[in-house]
Formats: C-alpha cells, sequence, structure tokens
C-alpha cells in the first residue's frame, strides 16, 4: 500500500487509456505522454498497459507501505528517496517506511511514476486512466487527495531489475521549442489559402491555457472562406455543422488562438478543424507548457504512417536496452 502524503497540484492515476468508445463520445484518455508512460512501466519489469500515476508540474509525496521498485520518467524533476536525491529513467528500490517525493517541473509539464506491479483500482470500461470530466476511472474519478491510499497489482511482465536505467538518447524529448507534424484536414477547405500558408510557416506560443483537454496556443490570426454558413451552422465563420474530432484536433474558434484537443477532450463540436497532429507527436504537446514555442510541419498521411513505425521502433530499443542489462 502506498499513501498519498501530498498530493501535488494534479496527479492522476492513468494507464493506455479506453480507446474503442468514441461511438459514445468517451475519449481514450489514458497518459499524455504514452511514452514517458511506457518507459516507465517497461523500467520496473510492468506491462506497459500498467496504470502508472502522471503528476502535472509538480509531483506528490507517497509514503510506502511495503518494500516496491519505483521508476520515474517525463518531465525533468527532482526525486528523492527519503531525502536523498535519485536520478530519474532508472528503477529504484525502496524500503517500507520509506517516502518518495517528486519535485517541480524545470522542463517538461508531466513526470511518470511507475510502481513494480502497477497502481490498482477498480476499472472502467477496461482501464483504470482518470477522465475527471466525467468523474470516472482512478480511485473517484479524480485526482489524489491527501489521505488517499493506493494499492499496488500485479501487472509484471518481467523481473524486477533495481538499478536498470536508460541511455540519455532514449529519454522523452521536453518542450521549449516545438515542432509537431499535421496532417491537413477534417475542414481545412473552410480557411483561406492565405492562412493555411501563414498557420503552417507561423510560430504560436502555449498559453496557460491548457490542460489533459487541450492546450490553447497565441499566434495570428487566421480567416475563412466565405460563404453563406449551412442551416445549423451558426453564424460565426469557424462554425460548421457538427463533426468528429480525433485526438490530436486542432480548431480555431473564430479564426483566433488554436486549440490542440488532447485525450480528455471532446469527441465532436461545430469548429472548423484544419488539422490533426499525428499520434507520434502528441508526447511533444504533452509535455509542452507556457510560453514554450510550436511550429507545425505539414505531412501527409503516408508521412504519419512512418512516423508511427519510427516511434514504435523507438519503443523497441527501450526494450532491447532493458533486456541487455538483464543479462549483466
Amino acid at each position: 500500500m502506498i499513501s498519498v502524503l501530498a498530493p501535488g497540484p494534479h496527479t492522476t492515476i492513468q494507464d493506455l487509456g479506453r480507446p474503442g468508445y468514441y461511438a459514445m463520445g468517451l475519449p481514450p484518455s489514458g497518459a499524455l505522454d504514452q511514452y514517458a508512460h511506457r518507459c516507465a512501466n517497461l523500467l520496473v519489469g510492468n506491462a506497459e498497459s500498467a496504470a502508472t500515476l502522471e503528476a502535472t508540474m509538480d509531483g506528490p509525496t507517497l509514503g510506502f507501505e511495503q518494500d516496491a521498485l519505483v521508476a520515474v520518467t517525463g518531465a525533468d524533476v527532482d526525486v528523492a528517496i527519503d531525502g536523498r536525491p535519485v536520478e530519474m529513467w532508472a528503477a529504484h528500490p525502496i524500503r517500507a517506511g520509506q517516502q518518495l517525493k517528486i519535485g517541480l517541473a524545470r522542463a517538461g509539464a508531466r513526470s511518470y511514476l511507475a510502481v513494480r506491479g502497477g497502481i490498482d483500482s477498480p476499472p472502467f470500461l477496461d482501464s483504470r486512466s482518470t477522465y475527471t470530466a466525467a468523474g470516472i476511472g482512478g480511485l473517484t474519478g479524480g485526482p489524489l487527495v491527501t489521505g488517499d491510499t493506493l494499492q499496488v497489482g500485479s501487472e509484471t511482465a518481467s523481473p524486477g531489475r533495481p538499478g536498470a536505467h536508460l541511455d540519455s538518447r532514449l529519454h522523452g524529448r521536453l518542450g521549449g521549442q516545438v515542432t509537431v507534424r499535421v496532417v491537413p484536414g477534417l475542414c481545412s477547405y473552410r480557411f483561406t489559402a492565405e492562412s493555411l500558408e501563414q498557420f503552417f510557416a507561423s510560430t504560436y506560443t502555449l498559453t496557460t491555457r491548457a490542460d489533459r483537454i487541450g492546450c490553447r496556443l497565441d499566434g495570428p490570426s487566421l480567416a475563412f472562406v466565405e460563404r453563406e454558413q449551412p442551416f445549423g451552422a451558426g453564424d460565426n465563420p469557424s462554425n460548421v455543422v457538427d463533426l468528429g474530432y480525433p485526438v490530436g484536433s486542432i480548431q480555431v474558434p473564430s479564426g483566433v488562438e488554436p486549440i490542440c484537443l488532447l485525450r480528455d477532450a471532446v469527441t465532436g463540436g461545430g469548429y472548423a478543424t484544419l488539422g490533426t497532429v499525428i499520434s507520434a507527436d502528441l508526447d511533444l504537446l504533452a509535455q509542452a507548457r507556457a510560453p514554450d514555442t510550436v511550429r507545425f510541419d505539414r505531412v501527409s498521411v503516408d508521412g504519419a504512417l512512418a512516423a508511427r513505425l519510427a516511434s514504435r521502433a523507438r519503443l523497441r530499443d527501450v526494450r532491447t536496452s532493458l533486456n541487455l542489462l538483464s543479462l549483466f
């Protein structure tokens, strides 16, 4: 058992999410930085689908009532066991009675704590991921609070290896100056050609209005093709008759402050979307924070699929690296 002594501003239980329920209007949720989440689990010998703790900007202080093996990945934070600093992207034993503290993020936005066996909580639609907008998943459907007690599960996949660590070349990429790739659509035809060119040529700044639902960006305003709005679309030129929003959709209400929709976003609505951030680059937005800058590169569907293969190859490198360590 693990006691939550101080929860941090927004710490939630997340796994790989609950895909397959878009038809019900339910987003997938799950770890925003899927790479960091998977790496944390791999470091302690968990199944990659095991639940971790996702901490935003500042982390929790936890008391361990049993021996455990832990790893912290993601944002650049200080990690300490009983006040003794330990490195990130590495597996550390922790003894019954000891405390673990995850500090304030110096770069990036979200850190991930994996405990060998995974965090155990009642699953909802086959996932433990917390979706706070609907109050589902996690312990009570919301962030952790002081006094919560976490159970440790049994979702292991390989032997625990205290001291296992990842080479810095395999660490996740953090914020600062971020470039993400975008497949144009679903409603890019609603924007003027000049505005689309401006969008892909401009630098946007992440605002403080960012959370698990989406991140809002400050930059040049975009113009829409003039037309008589169809029935049901509303008067604003950024409105369309309702359409589905894939995870990563970029909507531009009134042509200002584009919003990149993330894993807790609504699944449909009435704003024109000019493109979709590819799945391989969503982790970059998960670690971006104000006032990081974001640029967008236009790619084809084939380019997005190639990037997804490359991201999967990087995870294979992580698995291979950790498997090699077990030989010594």
